[in-house]
Parts: structure tokens; sequence; C-alpha cells
């Protein structure tokens, strides 16, 4: 196994391989998003790290809530929408937001006509599951991989 390095310009690292692993349709709705895992190059194994961009009439993820992993977010640029279930709120750079277990739902939409640019934090909590309260679909995480299923169970 080589050695992590050091130290990288973050906006260099290369690409996550697969843009979404959510099932189709909602696999499509991400197509504006690109995120550049950092963690993983560190060989970071109890949190993630990723550099995500937007581009305008990008969303983050689906509105969603963990039940096991917190998240954080912190602006580097652009002026993206936090939407919540309980309302939304414009953020700006140097602003951040933070999502305990079981919190509210979340994501993040660039309403703006620029990138929105912004570090994702999240541990890697065992037996994490998501749901999703606006669209058909959960998460659950089996065996370190995402599993995704509609409301009733049914699979994707």
């Amino acid at each position: 196994m080589s050695k992590p390095p050091l130290a990288i310009n973050a906006a260099e690292a290369a690409l996550r391989a697969v843009s979404s692993n959510y099932p189709e349709p909602f696999r499509s709705r991400m197509s504006k998003r690109e995120k550049r895992p950092l963690g993983d190059l560190f060989g970071l194994s109890n949190f993630g790290v990723n550099l995500t961009r937007l581009a305008p009439g990008g969303e983050s993820a689906l509105l969603h809530r963990h039940s096991r992993q917190d998240e954080f977010v912190y602006i580097l640029e652009g002026r993206p929408t936090l939407v919540c279930d309980d309302g939304e709120t414009e953020l700006s750079p140097g602003m951040c937001a933070g999502f305990p277990a079981g919190g509210r739902a979340h994501h993040l939409v660039n309403r703006s006509a620029a990138d929105v640019v912004y570090l994702e934090i999240g541990d890697r909590s065992k037996g994490d599951g998501v749901t999703y309260p606006s669209d058909d679909i959960a998460a659950a995480l089996v065996e370190g991989r995402w599993v995704f299923t509609r409301k009733d169970g049914a699979p994707y």
C-alpha cells in the first residue's frame, strides 16, 4: 500500500468515479454536482471530507436525514440555498451549517447563476440509514455499501 500524500491542492484531487450512488430517477438530478473525495486520499477512516462543486441548478443530494451520521458543510464560494424540512436559508462564503444524526432533513440547492463550492464533512457511522421526506427512496449502509429501496422496502 502506498503512503498517503502529506498535502495536496484540493481542487486538483480526482473527481469521484461515480457521480451518484442513487438509482434513477434520482441519479440524473445530481448531474450538476462534482465531488472530490479528500479524506480517502489521506487514509482517513473515521470521517469523510469532500470538496464539492454545484453548477447553477445543481443540488447536493436529495432532501435527507441520516440516522447515525453527523454532517457539516462550509461554504467556500457562491451562494447556495440551504433547504431544510423546516425552511430555507441563503448561505454565502464563510458560512457553515451542521446536521446532527436524526435532526433536520437538508440539502443545498444552487439557484444562482454562479458555481457553488463547499466542503462537506461526515462521520462514517456503521449501521447508518437515510430517510428522504420528499422522495420515494430509503437507504441503508450495509457492509460499507449503500443499498437503496422504495419507502415500502421494494428494491430499485
